[in-house]
């Protein structure tokens, strides 16, 4: 018999997203026993991610996620996989705009980088009801609008790839209980599928940057004077960066073992201001699409400021194409658009956060904040062989 609280989870999401109840992963074993035992890379004294109890942490589970990650055997046409809108060398985001899936269908969001996720509070651009990665997991995989990995309606067909003498070694490592259970290849299932990717994307923990070695290391030439100065304007209330972007994930959306209050991390930046109406493009118009809020109009989860200096174009629609025009943009309080048919002064949106609002840099004020910004890549993060494709 299905637990209540599963039933509860089905109902919610099948009405949410509009996806058939057979292809929703079973999230069961409600209550299980958490181990504490995963070796997290964490810097000393750092809370260790919340995980879900029905999904306890391995190293299994995170190898198995990790070949799937890269298998394009998980999309319908085979034409691609997680890894080809995100990328390892890009902070696992893309140098797009906008995604495309893999029927060809253009996307209205930026492939937004995976960084950190396990500490993420809220899940993807915009939307405040998803708090867990094994359901966010479900939008590329069986969504219809748009189409990413495009598995329903070829789920039987995509399963039937994965039951290999290879895969069937791999889940049976990750998961020993199921396989108790079920018989052979025929255990393998999307609900075992879509935990192992959650789990590989927990392990995805960006930590060593330059400016982790200066502010939690000790080391006080791991970055530059003006990389320093930087800093000390980031965390300024002349420019209030950090309202938005701050605490060690540089960004509101943060949840750990010892924060578990969400505080609602979407913002409204003026990037937009259509026929000076505040509003933002009817394809997109941000949390309200969810909320279904005027005063949502517009807002954009803030997302991790680590390695942002790799994971250009920016904004939720890849619409400012450097980090350079990143700080144009706030310094400016908004963005103004003179012409076309999104023209409209975003500086004057009236649903703009109090915190967008524009300040002035000298020229080496400028330098100082990108030499900061740019202190927060984590290079070891970008070619870190137990994040890469399996051999």
């Amino acid at each position: 018999m299905m637990p209540d609280c599963l039933k509860r989870l089905k109902a919610s999401l099948a009405g949410l997203f509009g996806l058939p109840l057979l292809v929703l992963p079973l999230l069961g074993g409600c209550g299980k026993k958490q181990p504490a035992d995963y070796p997290w890379p964490l810097i000393q004294g750092f809370p260790k991610p919340q995980v879900p109890a029905e999904n306890p942490m391995t190293a299994e589970k995170v190898l198995l996620g990790r070949t799937l990650f890269y298998d394009q055997n998980l999309s319908a046409n085979r034409s691609q996989s997680c890894a080809s809108c995100h990328l390892q060398e890009y902070a696992f985001a893309e140098p797009l705009a906008t995604s495309v899936g893999s029927t060809g269908e253009p996307h209205r969001r930026n492939a937004p980088a995976l960084v950190n996720i396990a500490y993420n509070k809220t899940l993807t651009w915009a939307h405040d009801g998803l708090i867990s990665i094994e359901h966010q997991l479900l939008l590329p995989m069986f969504g219809e609008s748009p189409v990413e990995l495009g598995i329903t309606h070829h789920e039987q067909e995509v399963l039937a790839r994965f039951r290999t003498p290879a895969y069937l070694a791999l889940f049976r490592d990750a998961f020993p209980d199921s396989f108790s259970v079920f018989s052979g290849v025929e255990g393998i299932n999307f609900e075992l599928i879509t935990k192992a990717l959650a789990s590989f994307v927990r392990s995805l923990i960006s930590l060593d940057s330059p400016f982790d070695h200066y502010a939690y290391l000790q080391d006080d030439n791991a970055i530059s004077e003006s990389a320093v100065r930087g800093m000390n304007l980031f965390f300024s209330e002349r420019l209030e960066c950090h309202h938005c972007h701050g605490g060690f994930n540089f960004t509101q959306s943060t949840g750990h073992e010892k924060q578990l209050i969400d505080r609602r991390p979407f913002h409204n930046t003026g990037l937009y201001n259509v026929d000076n109406a505040s509003l933002y493009p009817a394809e997109d118009n941000g949390l309200a699409e969810i909320s279904t809020l005027a005063a949502d109009n517009g807002r954009f989860r803030a997302p991790t400021l680590r390695n942002i200096a790799v994971t250009a174009p920016y904004m939720h629609d890849g619409s400012i194409a450097t980090l350079e025009q990143v700080v144009d943009f706030y310094a400016e309080g908004g963005r103004n658009i003179t012409e076309g048919p999104y023209r409209g002064d975003g500086r004057k949106n009236s649903l703009k956060s109090p915190f967008v609002k524009g300040f002035t840099l000298t020229g080496q004020e400028r330098q100082d904040l990108l030499a900061f910004l740019n202190a927060l890549t984590d290079k070891s993060f970008l070619s870190a062989p137990e994040h890469a494709r399996p051999e």
